[in-house]
């Protein structure tokens, strides 16, 4: 097929530090590619990939310091998809909802993943007006706010399975904590729990414009304890170590979490998750196989001396079977040819 992915722009795909959407926009790309089709990449000029690179701005734009309104080049980009859009036979967009009025007509050829939350009030009389475009959810529970929306199919996150080193054992005793440092991640929550449990953690995280005073005010405080580390932010080159290495990755969220990547780089490393019963994490945790689900912090320390009962083996395999690059652009492509069928006949089937 010919395969236009449009991914945001404000991180490089794949990006060189956090960035969860363009990595999967960078996972799947490949895979296509190496699958055999025809891919044309819509992103920033510091991205890389096997497929056509269409440059839509010098480099990620919240790495430019040049770029203080990113929405200019978010419209130019689809512009130039709009222009370019006789050339695919699917479009997917990977980005927020800029696109929708400008392929109203057209929106029977595009698929959209939806990577965020849904839950905001002001999303249901949207996508009501926009009925034509399907829709594509990363979790089950993510369609929740939305039960009426045009779902073409849910598509768990994937990962190539070399990315991540496997490391069977580790004789190092901290826990990890990844991703973003903000309110609904509970950083505080990791802390308090790895105090309990009386085990170091060491934090691996971003602290966005947005969440600075969060930061400052609530989080760097709890940083003086001597069981804590922050790391700051790391790119995929670091993860398998950080890890790997950890007793086991906490996840304790307190948001409806859409999929949370993270939770599959971890388990890719054979190192199990305790992760708060929110969101996703039902569906992509295995209590007592993958990682252990609790309700509050109490279990959460609880589940932290049952650490030894699970096996980092079976966790790998798990991520194997369930999460797996291949799997994700199988179930991709399955539904652009869902769409193609049921679509103008100028969609062609590869």
């Amino acid at each position: 097929m010919k395969i236009a992915q449009v991914a945001p722009l404000a991180e490089a795909v794949p990006p060189r530090l956090y960035g969860g959407t363009e990595r999967i926009v960078s996972y799947l790309t490949e895979e296509l590619v190496r699958q055999g089709h025809q891919v044309t990449v819509f992103a920033s000029g510091d991205s890389r990939t096997h497929a056509e690179l269409v440059a839509c701005a010098p480099k990620a734009l919240r790495l430019d310091p040049n770029v203080r309104d990113p929405i200019p080049h978010v419209l130019m980009m689809l512009d130039e998809v709009r222009r370019r859009a006789h050339e695919f036979d699917v479009l997917h967009f990977h980005m927020d909802l800029f696109h929708f009025p400008a392929f109203a007509d057209l929106a029977r050829q595009t698929v959209t993943t939806l990577h965020g939350r849904l839950d905001l009030p002001d999303l249901r009389p949207f996508y009501r007006r926009f009925q034509d475009f399907p829709l594509v959810s990363i979790s089950n529970d993510q369609r929740g706010p939305l039960p009426g929306a045009n779902w073409a199919g849910t598509v768990y996150h994937g990962l190539p399975p070399e990315l991540h080193r496997f490391i069977p054992s580790t004789d190092q005793g901290y826990l990890a904590f990844l991703g973003r440092i903000s309110p609904e991640k509970r950083p505080d929550r990791a802390i308090e729990i790895a105090r309990r449990a009386g085990l170091p953690l060491r934090i691996a995280a971003k602290v966005d414009n947005a969440d600075r005073a969060y930061f400052e005010g609530q989080i760097k405080p709890l940083l003086a304890d001597p069981l804590v580390q922050f790391v700051g932010e790391i790119g995929d080159a670091d993860k398998s170590e950080f890890l790997g290495n950890a007793r086991a990755l906490l996840f304790p969220i307190d948001w409806p979490e859409p999929f949370g990547l993270v939770v599959i780089e971890s388990m890719a490393c054979g190192t199990p998750v305790i992760a708060f019963a929110r969101g996703s994490v039902p569906e992509v945790v295995e209590d007592g196989v993958t990682g252990f689900i609790v309700q509050d912090v109490e279990q959460a320390v609880r589940a932290v001396r049952r650490l030894p009962e699970l096996d980092r083996r079976q966790v790998r395999r798990r991520f194997e079977q369930r999460f797996s690059v291949t799997r994700m652009a199988s179930d991709y492509l399955e539904i652009y040819r869902q769409l193609a069928r049921t679509s103008a006949p100028r969609l062609r089937i590869a």
